[in-house]
């Protein structure tokens, strides 16, 4: 082998090892121009369009093609899902589990406290784990068939920096939902937050995991017995641990 030949292997081998996306970064949607393929033991995971992540798992050759639904709709939530090997219930079309991914919540999904009831938003196991869809700027959530809606509960005041989450079987009437890539954001005109993908896991006497909205800086001054997450729309075909 030649010198130049030698030095040509060589740089090739490097801008191929670069060319992987690291543990939880982006490797594809619409007009990304980076790395495709994720480091070893990590899979390029299809959450929209827009967006594709490095997950947790052995690598395959092609993301996953079912998308959440953000926008339209409109329609009625399958009336029943069917369950997979575990409990975990089979992903309908159009939807997609929302899950943390950092510790101490890595891999709890979002669902109702009580399951399938107007009740609190917790993180849960992924056996458990509910579907929802974003639409016309509401978090919904398939209660086997019937849909409940996101509530961001009002700020009482201007030193109060956390919102419960709760379902309800009416329609938000204040706040926006939205999925930015794969992280849900939250917003409303009348709150100027650091960051719109900020949310605080608080667990209640029970240990219920219970969500709320974080109006104050992430991973700054975390209110005490709560864990600052972001939650991410997930579209394997079932939850996994």
């Amino acid at each position: 082998m030649t010198r130049l030949t030698f030095i040509l292997a060589v740089s090739s081998a490097i801008s191929y090892a670069s060319a992987q996306s690291p543990a939880y970064g982006q490797c594809g949607g619409q007009g990304w121009s980076g790395a495709t393929t994720c480091v070893s033991g990590w899979t390029c995971t299809y959450s929209n369009p827009y967006y594709s992540q490095c997950l947790p798992g052995a690598a395959s050759s092609a993301p996953s093609t079912t998308a959440p639904s953000s926008t339209g709709g409109g329609g009625s939530p399958p009336s029943s899902t069917s369950t997979a090997t575990g409990g975990s219930a089979t992903l309908q079309a159009g939807y997609s589990f929302i899950r943390a991914v950092e510790d101490p919540n890595f891999h709890k999904y979002l669902q109702s406290e009580i399951l399938n009831t107007a009740s609190d938003a917790v993180l849960g196991d992924p056996s458990t784990a509910a579907q929802f869809q974003i639409t016309n700027g509401q978090l919904i959530q398939n209660a086997n068939g019937t849909p409940l809606y996101a509530i961001v509960e009002p700020r009482a005041n201007s030193t109060v920096n956390k919102l419960k989450v709760s379902w309800s079987k009416t329609p938000a009437t204040s706040g926006t939902f939205v999925f930015s890539g794969d992280t849900v954001e939250w917003s409303t005109p009348d709150i100027t937050r650091p960051q719109d993908n900020a949310w605080l896991v608080c667990p209640d006497a029970a240990g219920n995991k219970l969500l709320y909205v974080n109006l104050g800086a992430y991973d700054y001054m975390t209110p005490a017995g709560c864990a600052d997450e972001t939650i991410h729309a997930y579209t394997g075909a079932t939850a996994t641990a």
